[in-house]
């Protein structure tokens, strides 16, 4: 439908070291994949002092990289994070697979369980979260939804501990973004292998769903990231690349993994915030590659004065194995 975009490739940012793989294990994953793996890296998302935070889903473990990337086992508890975000007080906030939205304070390096479900439910599969400016929380609840299955959700937390469906019946909502102005709503529907976006009005009220961009081939997309100028990023598995779309939906730039072919999730980080970060879950590595426009500022990175904080929750305790 539209010409093939420019080819810009990634550069090797950061590798987990191999006393940081994980040799022969059996699990969810490896049946999945048919081989053991090591790692599978995804939720990028950077502190004020420029660290970058991501998870490895399988093995219940979150790694901290110095500005030189250099990793640190910042935790490792008994969960499947899958998605991570840092609130503007310091606070990370991860959607886990088995536990929820689970938030750890940096300073005590201990998983505290935030909410594990809407009314006496568990959630089937939280992906990934964003916050909103005002201090909301949106994830996506995928679980295992699929084209046959379409039962994934999306929830947002409100800053006064309301949850809130506010999307339902979806076919595996995985990544979620929201644009510079706050206003429209991005999410990625990996099994659906497409974009939609909705309109979210002055009260809170989600409308227009449609289906934004229709992608084809690879495993779907994955993660997302907007920029200031209003184009998305579209992190893109198995075709080995990153997508850059422009607000209308046509795209602009082809971001080209130098190594491996799964790059899962995507941040936008460095001194001017042009620098894309992919976490390449194939290999191990952290990728990155110089963009035309900076990422969207970063709710870690917010006025902490401007917005009210969000609750610590009902199941504020750690984990057994913290």
């Amino acid at each position: 439908m539209f010409a093939a975009p420019p080819v810009i490739q990634t550069r090797i940012f950061a590798t987990v070291p191999d006393e940081l793989q994980i040799k022969n294990a059996s699990n969810f994953f490896t049946k999945i994949l048919g081989r053991s793996i090591g790692s599978f890296l995804e939720g990028p998302s950077f502190d004020r002092d420029g660290n970058l935070y991501c998870v490895d889903v399988p093995y219940g473990r979150i790694f901290r990289l110095d500005p030189r990337g250099n990793f640190d086992l910042f935790l490792e508890y008994d969960g499947q994070p899958n998605g991570l975000k840092i609130h503007r007080d310091g606070r990370l906030f991860i959607a886990d697979r088995r536990r929820g939205i689970v938030v750890v304070d940096p300073a005590e390096r201990r998983p505290h369980y935030l909410i594990e479900g809407p009314d006496m439910e568990q959630f089937r599969g939280p992906n990934d979260l964003v916050f909103a400016m005002d201090g909301d929380l949106y994830f996506t609840d995928q679980g295992m939804s699929d084209l046959v299955n379409p039962t994934g959700r999306v929830f947002r937390l409100r800053t006064d501990g309301r949850l809130e469906l506010v999307l339902d019946r979806l076919v595996s909502p995985n990544g979620i973004a929201l644009d510079a102005t706050g206003r429209l709503l991005y999410v990625a529907l990996t099994r659906a292998n497409c974009i939609v976006k909705c309109l979210i009005m002055v009260d809170g009220r989600l409308t227009r769903v449609q289906n934004f961009i229709q992608l084809s081939g690879g495993a779907g997309p994955d993660g997302l990231a907007c920029d200031a100028a209003g184009n998305i990023a579209i992190a893109h598995p198995q075709l080995g690349a990153v997508w850059l779309f422009d607000s209308t939906g046509q795209p602009t730039l082809r971001v080209e993994l130098c190594k491996g072919h799964h790059g899962t999730n995507i941040a936008f980080g460095g001194p001017d915030g042009r620098t894309l970060y992919i976490t390449e879950s194939e290999t191990g590595t952290i990728q990155i590659a110089e963009l035309p426009v900076p990422g969207v500022s970063m709710f870690s990175h917010a006025d902490a004065l401007a917005v009210g904080h969000l609750p610590k929750g009902h199941h504020d305790h750690p984990t057994s194995d913290a």
